[in-house]
């Protein structure tokens, strides 16, 4: 199975100037026959086409502004004149005024440079010192040995985080997860701009003891990163070490801006339609005739005002139906639902006939849209049921697709995208669920749509709040996935899809969905939870052949730490629980540190805690099976209580609840406290300080 993603991010590797590397391995034959690895990007090309990058060799002619627009991150890998290297054999080692000039341009508007120097940097006949000197960055005219700590030999130098540079708070640590690395012949650097940043040194006993051999610093919009060896992200050396993180830290690092920068736009032609406008106009003004059931009050209600709203929306229907196909015989229910409401003298609205026959997840095709009228409530928006019309688009692009198909079956899944809206959705409200329309009986339930535009915008808008609240450091990649808008919106159609299928999964000693159940509401928490953390075990599994999978992960993590635990009431917030659960298991594992008003995150042993506590969930499920309602119940919460407070009113910590009769269970259910697991101290800081966020309301 082909899982294919579109990257988002253009990178171009210089081969025009008788570079020493090249991406393409026929080139990396002919240059080294007996040995091409070592001549060889084709390994951190791949690197990065496997994440979230679009990788292209320039391989002839000079570098101008045509060459470079489009692109997002240029690599200058070492150039030598070929009587020192073997090189790709093509243009000049050395770049001219305006090629320089043309780089200092592209960084300054947004882009990414990564230049890989060498030892003894002068002798090779290129000027890329000239090109990183721009950038307060100066390559030096050294060769670098260390007889006391090295690899294999002298030649192999270890070098090590800059002990005297301080870490820059809200910053994205390029050194994340690199703990050992090896340069080979390395050369060395030197800083002189007050803004460019030594990361990695040789040792003290090397030859140039401390000698710089990495340094990063920011110029107008972009980012430089300039190495002092150009062997460590090589073929033969990509695998060592930690030399692959780096290169993956270094090419998302300065990537940031374009991940920042790179947006979709959800528009259509259908909005600029005159009977669209006719369509949000009229449902508008009927919308506030409602009382909160849909009703409209006939009593005083202006009624014959109602059926004129009710003829233009009907006949409004009826224009753009021609233009929704897929939706026909829906739409024409819609159009009698109306007529029945208003011959039935406009009481509260049944709108059954047409939920049955609106069927989106029938239609799950990239690009489709859907016209969408009924009477509902709002989630995080109104429980009142008023008319909403809506246009929605669904993403479905073709690795959702193969993924829905072999390995996350989910029937009633359906991601989409809001284009337009009247205004009930000028809320936080993020679904579109068949429960909320109005109906007579049990609604029919075939889909389940998330807007995962909106839980996108959300996503980036809070955590990146917090993350700032909190001083908490970010990987390079976990930096631009909180940026971007199309890798959160993909982010979060991947993780609902499997959320959503792991409901019906597992050891369940319950019905997974708790319909019609009355339950302390730590138990949708703790479902809820498993569900999350399942789709982290499995995201991470899926990750090994497809990387974006690894995403879904930080999905999980900071929703549920950083959005749920601050939003919504305080009464009986399953989901805000589930995400105080989460922090508190990793705070006692010290995966989470909170420590000078700073929060920090052991990213390398995340993975295996989180599937702990995933483990500890379902060990309470599998145990729940053969016991009874209410001793489950307790178990539950003792669960819970191990790793988030109980209330200092709660009657269901092991002290207060004994010698009550276990077959009452409504008694048992009643006895929950409103707020059964109060906010830590960090919580309710940090509640006040994102509040303004959280409370936002969202533009038409």
């Amino acid at each position: 199975m082909a899982t294919l993603r579109t990257p988002t991010v253009r990178v171009l590797f210089d081969e025009a100037h008788q570079q020493a590397w090249t991406t393409r391995p026929e080139v990396a034959e002919q240059m080294l026959p007996g040995h091409p690895g070592d001549s060889s990007y084709e390994k951190a090309a791949n690197a990065l086409s496997a994440r979230d990058f679009v990788v292209k060799a320039h391989t002839e002619g000079h570098l101008c502004d045509a060459t470079l627009a489009g692109v997002d991150v240029l690599v200058l890998p070492h150039l030598s004149e070929p009587k020192y290297e073997a090189t790709t054999g093509v243009g000049v080692a050395h770049y001219s005024p305006d090629e320089v000039a043309t780089i200092a341009r592209f960084v300054t508007r947004g882009g990414g440079l990564v230049v890989l120097a060498e030892s003894e940097q002068d002798k090779y006949g290129n000027n890329l010192d000239e090109i990183a000197g721009q950038f307060g960055i100066t390559i030096e005219h050294t060769s670098l040995q260390d007889y006391s700590s090295y690899h294999q030999a002298p030649s192999w130098i270890n070098v090590q985080p800059n002990p005297s540079l301080k870490p820059r708070r809200g910053s994205s640590p390029l050194l994340s997860q690199v703990s050992s690395s090896v340069f080979y012949r390395s050369g060395s650097l030197s800083v002189a701009d007050s803004t460019a940043e030594a990361l990695l040194v040789a040792s003290e006993t090397a030859t140039h003891p401390g000698a710089v051999v990495m340094a990063a610093n920011t110029h107008g919009k972009g980012r430089v990163v300039v190495f002092a060896d150009s062997d460590l992200f090589g073929d033969d050396c990509l695998d060592d070490f930690n030399h692959r993180q780096l290169w993956l830290n270094t090419m998302y690092y300065v990537a940031l801006p374009a991940f920042a920068a790179d947006a979709r736009t959800t528009v259509s032609d259908i909005t600029t339609h005159r009977a669209w406008a006719e369509l949000k106009e009229a449902t508008s003004t009927l919308r506030q005739m409602q009382q909160p059931d849909g009703s409209l009050g006939a009593a005083t209600a202006d009624l014959q005002k109602a059926a004129n709203l009710v003829t233009r929306m009907s006949k409004a229907i009826g224009t753009l139906r021609p233009d929704f196909p897929s939706d026909a015989d829906y739409l024409d229910a819609v159009v009698a639902d109306l007529a029945a409401w208003t011959s039935d003298g406009y009481g509260k609205p049944n709108f059954g006939h047409s939920l049955s026959l609106f069927r989106p997840e029938q239609h799950r095709k990239d690009g489709i849209e859907h016209l969408i009228v009924f009477p509902m409530y709002t989630p995080n928006g109104s429980l009142d049921t008023r008319f909403e019309a809506l246009i929605v688009r669904v993403p479905w692009p073709l690795w959702i697709e193969q993924l829905e198909a072999n390995s996350f079956d989910n029937a009633k899944f359906v991601p989409v995208h809001l284009v337009d809206s009247t205004e009930g959705y000028d809320s936080e409200c993020a679904v579109l669920f068949p429960e909320t329309v109005s109906v007579d009986g049990p609604a029919a339930n075939y889909f389940g749509g998330i807007f995962c535009d909106r839980e996108a915008e959300r996503y980036r808008r809070i955590v990146g709040a917090a993350v700032e609240s909190t001083n908490l450091p970010l990987p390079p990649d976990v930096a631009a996935l909180i940026t971007s808008e199309p890798m959160t919106q993909d982010m979060f159609e991947l993780w609902d899809l499997i959320h959503d299928r792991a409901h019906s999964h597992g050891e369940l000693p319950f019905d997974p969905f708790m319909i019609r159940q009355r339950l302390p509401f730590w138990m949708y928490s703790l479902e809820e939870l498993r569900c999350d953390l399942t789709a982290f075990h499995q995201s991470d599994e899926l990750a090994d052949t497809f990387p974006f999978a690894r995403y879904v992960q930080l999905g999980v993590l900071f929703d549920r730490l950083f959005r749920f635990p601050i939003t919504g009431s305080r009464v009986r917030n399953y989901d805000g629980l589930a995400g105080q659960l989460l922090f508190g298991f990793l705070h006692s594992r010290s995966i989470l540190t909170w420590k000078d008003n700073a929060l920090s995150i052991d990213w390398a042993n995340l993975p295996a805690a989180v599937n702990d506590l995933r483990l500890e969930i379902e060990d309470l499920y599998r145990a729940g099976i053969g016991s009874t309602k209410v001793r489950y119940w307790i178990a539950a919460h003792d669960l819970v209580a191990k790793y988030v407070q109980p209330n200092l009113a709660s009657t269901w910590t092991p002290e207060s609840r004994a010698g009550r009769d276990e077959d009452d269970h409504r008694a048992w259910v009643t006895m929950v406290h409103a707020d059964e697991f109060p906010l830590s101290m960090f919580y309710q800081s940090l509640q006040q300080k994102l509040s303004p966020l959280v409370e936002r309301k969202l533009a038409a």
